[in-house]
C-alpha cells in the first residue's frame, strides 16, 4: 500500500494532542527536525517525548509549550551544554511545568525493546547504584534462577515513533546506515511510525540489499520525502552536522525573549522544511554535503 504523504498531512493524521512520541532515537544523528518543526506549527499540546539524546530538538518543543512530560537520559545541546528551555521548564515552570522520567541511554533502549517484544519489562544489572534507580519506572527484582538482585526496566510504549532514514520505498520499508541508536526498538515498540527520508526508491532497490532494511513497512503509517529532514543533525552519506547552527541556537535562546525571536524566525514564519533550508542558505547547506563517497564492496546474494 502506498503510504506517501506530505509532512504536513502526516503530522495532521498521526499526531494528536496528548500522544507519546519517540524521536531522536539515533542519538546525535538522524534527528527528525523537519517533523518536530511541523509539530510546533500545528500547535500540538500535552505531548510526552521519548528518546535517549535528542540534542536541541526536545529543547525546542519544550520551549513552545508542546510538552507535558519527557522520558530521556539527557536534554540539551551536545555541543554547548544543557538546553535553556529545558532548564527554564524544570526549574521555573516556564512556559509551564514538565514531568521528567529519568533514564540512562541503556534503560531507554531496554524499555523500548521490552515493548517491542511484548513483555512488561526487561532486567538489567546497570543503574543499581544510581539515585534514579529508586523511581517508579524501575523495580528491584530477584532472578528466579540465581536469586541475584536485578533492576526491572518498565516497557515503554510510544504512540508514534518519528524517524529520519536515508531511503525508503512507498510501502514504508526503510534502509539505514551509520549509527542506529535505538531506532529499530522505537519503531517496533510504537503503535505508528512516521518516516521522513532522503530518498524514495523503488521496492526493487529495497529487495536488492535486504540486510540494510532496518524498519519493515508493515509498522509504518506515513512516508515523507523530506531531503535533509534531519538538518542540522547529520545524515550519513548526505550531510554532516552543522555545528555552528547549534552554537547559534544556544546563544540565541539564553533567555525567553531570545528563544521566542529564534522560534518566530526559524519555525513559525516559514511554511515548511524547504523554506527552512532556504533561510539557512544554499551555500551553507552545500558545504555540509560529503565530497566523493566511501562505498561498501559489492556482494552477491545468489545461492
Amino acid at each position: 500500500m502506498d503510504k506517501l504523504r506530505t509532512l504536513r498531512d502526516a503530522i495532521a493524521l498521526d499526531i494528536q494532542d496528548g500522544m507519546s512520541i519517540a524521536m531522536g532515537c539515533a542519538l546525535e544523528s538522524l534527528i527528525p527536525f523537519a517533523a518536530s518543526h511541523e509539530i510546533i506549527r500545528q500547535s500540538r499540546e500535552n505531548l510526552t517525548l521519548i528518546g535517549p539524546i535528542s540534542d536541541m530538538q526536545f529543547d525546542q518543543l519544550i520551549g513552545t509549550g508542546c510538552v507535558k512530560k519527557i522520558l530521556a537520559s539527557w536534554v540539551g545541546n551536545v555541543a554547548a551544554g544543557l538546553g535553556h528551555n529545558y532548564r527554564r521548564a524544570a526549574e521555573m515552570s516556564i512556559p509551564h511545568p514538565i514531568e521528567i522520567e529519568e533514564h540512562s541511554n541503556f534503560t531507554i533502549g531496554l524499555g523500548l525493546q521490552a515493548a517491542a517484544m511484548g513483555v512488561p519489562f526487561l532486567p538489567t544489572r546497570t543503574i543499581k547504584g544510581s539515585d534514579f534507580s529508586k523511581h517508579e519506572q524501575f523495580k528491584r527484582i530477584s532472578c528466579p534462577f540465581t536469586r541475584e538482585e536485578l533492576i526491572a526496566v518498565r516497557a515503554i510504549h510510544p504512540d508514534v515513533a518519528i524517524l529520519h532514514v536515508q531511503r525508503a520505498d512507498a510501502r514504508g520499508n526503510a534502509q539505514v546506515w551509520g549509527n542506529f541508536g535505538v531506532m529499530r526498538e522505537a519503531a517496533m515498540a510504537a503503535r505508528k511510525v512516521i518516516l521522513t527520508c532522503e530518498e524514495i526508491v523503488d521496492h526493487e532497490v529495497i529487495l536488492s540489499d535486504p540486510n540494510r532494511n532496518l524498519i519493515p513497512g508493515f509498522v509504518v503509517s506515513s512516508v515523507v520525502h523530506e531531503p535533509l529532514g534531519s538538518y542540522p543533525s547529520p545524515t550519513q552519506g548526505y550531510s554532516r552536522r552543522d555545528d555552528d547552527f547549534y552554537f547559534e541556537y544556544h546563544n540565541a535562546t539564553r533567555d525567553r525573549a531570545g528563544f521566542e525571536q529564534w522560534l518566530k524566525k526559524w519555525v513559525l514564519e516559514i511554511s515548511d522544511h524547504r523554506s527552512f533550508l532556504s533561510l539557512v542558505g544554499k551555500d551553507r547547506v552545500e558545504k555540509l554535503k560529503p565530497d566523493g563517497g566511501l562505498f561498501a564492496p559489492s556482494v552477491s546474494f545468489n545461492y
